[in-house]
């Protein structure tokens, strides 16, 4: 059994220098096991060395695709020959876009046999929304042991009228929704950037979708997908965690290779605390010369802030002067950091689905555990800004999400390295 291992962080120094953002995580998930829709082998590049991506990776090699995979770089997946429509237990408790293989296999071959998914505990995140747009599309859909089962003769045009917004439906109903005969119509859709790059994806191989990116897409069935090249997209939230780590550590800090106009939600914030921000065509420079100031911050769908973004930032406001208050609304249970923060010496209270913080000359190292991915990422930030040693165990949390993220840091002036335990 390999050694665990902790991320140790002497903080204290002032992040500097230019780092380059990988491929996003976020999309990574949905197009791999989208490309079992393609009926000829097809190649996704930028895609980021993560644990997650590595998972997918195998998962489709158990349903039968030839898949090559470069971490860090590419993977050729060729689905052609794929038969079976069964992801098993352990496979889908590696993590939550495991779901993504549902609307993808449903898609491909009218049926799939998926165990429910894992990922993060950050809350309740029912698939029951999925479950509406498999049915709206003609498949009938059985839920017992555990599983999730859905078969349809023929996969049929239908109106999807989602109750919540909600990013994973939205794209596993693109994903079964590509090849049903007719015109598929999708309301209230999610339209966070990485839906717009699975569109994008899909219709590079000849899908016919329209409207990804707003409230209504419509999707035209087609046929047959051909094979293709294609390129992901940056990572939004390793963009806005090097944006905030920059801030935190009172430093100057480029981030290079990313898209700043999906980051204008974390750019006013960070503007409203009093750091200074500026874009480029595809940079970001953060510096913090002063004071940082208290604000209030609430999780929304974007363009609003990011949900995956509100650890980090509550690890930055522990700091700030005066009270702060978050209030994440997407997730009931994206708190578990907090006990760490406070370990560190921050003052903050929990009310419900909101964090009051009250500002505190500064934090001290201390040993810590990544509860979650996103969670991880909030205690590095408090590390790098702490006076003394801060360990973090669990950091396999931090992989899910993050490619070779303490050497980023360290190319950036952070003490961080990674131990055995």
């Amino acid at each position: 059994m390999p050694d665990k291992e902790k991320l140790v962080i002497t903080g204290g120094n002032p992040l500097s220098g230019d780092v380059r953002v990988s491929g996003g995580k976020n999309t990574s998930v949905a197009v791999v096991p989208a490309a079992l829709l393609c009926d000829e082998p097809c190649t996704i590049e930028n895609l980021p060395d993560i644990n997650d991506v590595a998972a997918l990776a195998d998962i489709l090699r158990k349903l039968g695709a030839s898949v090559t995979y470069e971490p860090g770089r590419f993977m050729t997946i060729d689905a052609q020959y794929v038969k079976d429509s069964h992801v098993g237990y352990r496979d889908a408790q590696k993590l939550r876009a495991s779901y993504y293989f549902m609307g993808a296999l449903l898609g491909r071959g009218g049926k799939f046999n998926i165990a429910y998914p894992g990922g993060c505990e950050i809350g309740s995140r029912p698939i029951d929304q999925h479950i509406k747009a498999f049915k709206a599309l003609g498949a009938a859909v059985d839920e017992k042991g555990g599983d999730v089962a859905a078969e349809a003769k023929e996969l049929v045009s239908g109106n999807i009228f989602f109750d919540i917004v909600t990013v994973g439906a939205t794209i596993n109903a693109m994903l079964a929704a590509v090849k049903a005969k007719g015109t598929t119509m999708i309301y209230n859709a999610a339209k966070e950037p990485h839906i717009v790059d699975v569109a994008n994806f899909l219709n590079s191989m000849g899908a016919k979708i329209k409207g990804a990116g707003t409230d209504n897409i419509r999707i035209r069935g087609v046929p047959y997908l051909r094979g293709c090249t294609y390129t992901v997209i940056p990572d939004q939230i390793e963009t806005g965690t090097f944006m905030i780590a920059g801030a935190a550590t009172y430093g100057d800090v480029t981030i290079r290779g990313c898209i700043p106009q999906h980051m204008e939600a974390l750019s006013a914030k960070l503007l409203e605390i009093g750091v200074r921000v500026t874009n480029s065509d595809d940079a970001i420079r953060v510096r913090s010369g002063g004071v940082h100031r208290s604000v209030n911050v609430k999780t929304q769908a974007y363009p609003g802030f990011p949900t995956d973004l509100q650890q980090p930032i509550t690890a930055l406001l522990t700091t700030a002067q005066g009270v702060s208050t978050v209030t994440e609304t997407i997730f009931n249970n994206r708190f578990k950091h907090l006990d760490d923060l406070r370990r560190m010496g921050a003052n903050i209270r929990c009310m419900g689905r909101a964090a009051l913080i009250e500002g505190v000359p500064r934090l001290l190292g201390s040993p810590t555990t990544a509860a979650d991915l996103r969670g991880g990422a909030a205690l590095i930030v408090a590390g790098l800004m702490a006076h003394g040693i801060t360990e973090i165990y669990e950091p396999e949390f931090i992989d899910r999400g993050y490619e070779h993220i303490e050497e980023k840091l360290r190319s950036l002036g952070a003490d961080i390295k990674r131990e055995s335990t």
